[in-house]
């Protein structure tokens, strides 16, 4: 139980009314009352009575909740609560307010008759509530006789019209007056005036806050984001700043906005590259909002960060660092872009105690969160291992390391995925062959070049925005490259076509011009057709075994290892995802490799597109070439893409019988 009754009223109510009267400007004009209360050093009133504490409780007909009814021994109501409250309920004002805001017809009015009873409670607020505002800039103050604490407390909720939300919970009538005390202190603290708002809180709570600052960096995050949010709450003006360097390294990047230290040239390359990211993936191309922040840079400042947008948006932003910890970022980059991005994470950490702010208000190294290639590394759990790790020259107990996010192998791919979105997939394995090298070996043409690392939609997207021309007997499959284990490289596709075993040419015999390749091709939880699984092996340019399972079938060449004998994982009791997986690990163990789940499924790769994995057509066999004869698709203003006929210009191409220019249907011979 908390004893809320043992609450010093006089000292609190003394402080506060002497912090108000000396933020008072000198010139401004007030009213006999307030003037009055500055003169005397007090807001409130002379004490209540028991005996008129107890007639209000009988007009009531209720005892009032203990916290209320101590304050009132102290002053008999009181000026200025916050900002908005100009005047609060002594015992001749409160009165209950049985709905003269006509609110209660408000609430009630939007319920349904699947409303909860904690909808219903809360609408039932205005009938029932004990009003203490007097005078308010149309902002209501209720006691809730019906939500009340194990001491006796009820809940006091404000609301206010123009603040667009819905009604604010404080614990009890005391917790209220600190928030309100707080709110006072917020905003006396951001005047435009430029007058300095210095008394006893403000200096201890500056205190506190440099005492969290140097608690932060030696890895004592939580303690110190408890200092900063109270801090912040009377608006001191590094706490915020400090507080939201923790909050983003823990994901939590809503209304993080680094207030007073954003426009601090100082900064900037640590803390604009993460607000800008936040701002490009929900801003639409509307970038007004993001000026708004920058609001008191200067024009430098307000340059680099819309040329940090564009880096973003465009997918080439690079972050750097200097010093020992700016070399880790560089070799933990090198391992994260061919998708080992545990140990890229484990680079990073094991060089963070080297890592040296940039200024006294720096608390971690932050833009590496919107680098395409480092950022997906972050994960809450990651974020706090970070923030536990003793750096900036302090010294502290370093953390337990996080867990990896691999579990190694490949038997991953058989479990559900979130939207159970992963029903089919194939991969590429080659021994003895770098990823950058795999386009060599598995495309042609202009497809031999990697692309800069991107997401699998990414890379979709891009790839589709320029294409022309579609065949129905064509396959070309995009994927993403990386190294899959020790001397190992892979290339992996999530998304493939349609499997066509009569037309299928598996790429293993291709890839493996000099050493050996692996290809496997699972549809086992596949939405459309049959489950099917295809597993080929090639040395040295020729194939040495393989093996399809289809329409329950079985068709196998070559001599096929016993671990990975068909017969051991189909025909049996296993099917699905569990013949699935046990055929997955053999492959594992049979060739030692691996496919980084993270890297793959949240991060970001080099793609290329492969040559075709179905054959030409063969004699008396037909296909459709679809070409697009009408303009690409254009952006918006706000990102999307239009066609001309959207736009009221051509149509796009489309199918057509005839052999012209929308498209050719195309015969073998």
């Amino acid at each position: 139980m908390t004893d809320t009754t043992a609450f010093d009223w006089r000292s609190f109510l003394l402080r506060w009314s002497e912090e108000w009267a000396d933020s008072l400007p000198a010139d401004e004009t007030r009213s006999e009352e307030d003037e009055a209360a500055r003169r005397a050093r007090w807001l409130g009133f002379p004490p209540a009575s028991e005996e008129r504490i107890t007639a209000l409780e009988k007009r009531l007909g209720r005892r009032l909740p203990p916290s209320y009814r101590e304050f009132l021994k102290v002053s008999n109501g009181w000026r200025h609560a916050g900002g908005f409250v100009w005047l609060l309920a002594g015992t001749e004002e409160a009165h209950w307010h049985n709905n003269a805001s006509g609110l209660a017809d408000v609430y009630e009015g939007h319920l349904d008759e699947d409303a909860g009873p904690e909808e219903r409670r809360e609408a039932g607020l205005w009938r029932r509530g004990l009003q203490l505002d007097v005078e308010s800039d149309v902002t209501y103050v209720l006691l809730d006789p019906e939500d009340v604490d194990e001491d006796g407390e009820w809940a006091v909720c404000t609301w206010s019209s123009w603040r667009a939300a819905p009604p604010r919970r404080h614990a009890n009538f005391r917790e209220f007056m600190r928030d309100m005390h707080r709110e006072f202190h917020s905003l006396r603290a951001s005047r435009s005036d430029g007058e300095p708002f210095v008394n006893d809180t403000t200096r201890r709570l500056d205190a506190l806050v440099e005492e969290a600052r140097l608690e932060a960096l030696r890895g004592g995050w939580e303690r110190a984001e408890k200092t900063l949010d109270e801090a912040k709450e009377y608006g001191r003006p590094r706490a915020a700043g400090l507080g939201d360097q923790i909050r983003r390294l823990l994901g939590r990047t809503s209304m993080v906005y680094f207030d007073g230290l954003l426009t601090d040239p100082r900064y900037a390359s640590e803390l604009l590259p993460p607000l800008v990211a936040e701002h490009a993936a929900h801003s639409y191309r509307d970038d007004s909002v993001l000026t708004l922040r920058l609001r008191g840079a200067d024009d430098e400042l307000v340059a680099l960060a819309h040329t940090l947008l564009d880096q973003v948006r465009n997918g080439t932003y690079r972050y750097t660092a200097t010093g020992p910890f700016g070399e880790a970022v560089e070799r933990a980059r090198e391992l994260a872009r061919w998708g080992d991005t545990d140990g890229a994470w484990r680079t990073l950490m094991s060089a963070l105690p080297l890592w040296e702010p940039l200024g006294p208000d720096h608390l971690a190294p932050l833009g590496w969160v919107a680098d395409p290639v480092l950022g997906p590394l972050l994960t809450p759990e990651r974020g706090r291992e970070l923030l536990s790790t003793p750096r900036g020259g302090q010294t502290g107990e370093a953390p337990a390391p996080t867990a990896g996010l691999d579990p190694g192998g490949l038997a991953w791919l058989a479990e559900p995925d979130p939207g159970n979105n992963r029903t089919s997939y194939r991969f590429v394995l080659v021994e003895g062959v770098g990823p950058e090298d795999l386009p060599g070996r598995l495309a042609d043409g202009d497809d031999i070049v990697l692309n800069e690392p991107m997401t699998f939609w990414e890379a979709r997207h891009r790839a589709r925005r320029g294409r022309r021309e579609v065949s129905t007997y064509e396959d070309k499959a995009l994927m993403a490259v990386g190294r899959a284990g020790a001397g190992w490289s892979f290339a992996f596709d999530g998304d493939p076509a349609p499997f066509l075993r009569q037309r299928f040419v598996s790429p293993a015999v291709a890839a493996s011009t000099g050493t050996r390749a692996v290809v496997v091709w699972s549809g086992l939880r596949s939405w459309y057709g049959e489950p099917f699984f295809h597993l080929s092996v090639a040395r040295d340019g020729a194939e040495q075994y393989a093996f399809t399972y289809a329409d329950g079938e079985i068709r196998k060449s070559g001599e096929i290892p016993r671990a990975l004998d068909p017969g051991r994982f189909f025909g049996g009791p296993k099917a699905g995802a569990e013949a699935e997986r046990s055929l997955l690990e053999a492959v594992t163990r049979e060739f030692g490799v691996r496919l980084p789940r993270h890297a793959i499924v949240k991060g970001r790769l080099h793609t290329f597109t492969t040559r075709s994995w179905t054959r030409p057509p063969g004699d008396g066999e037909t296909y459709a070439v679809l070409r697009m004869v009408g303009k690409p698709p254009r952006r918006t203003a706000n990102g999307r893409e239009t066609t001309d006929r959207e736009a009221g210009g051509d149509r796009p191409g489309r199918a057509s019988s005839r052999g012209g220019e929308d498209c050719d249907e195309r015969f073998s011979s």
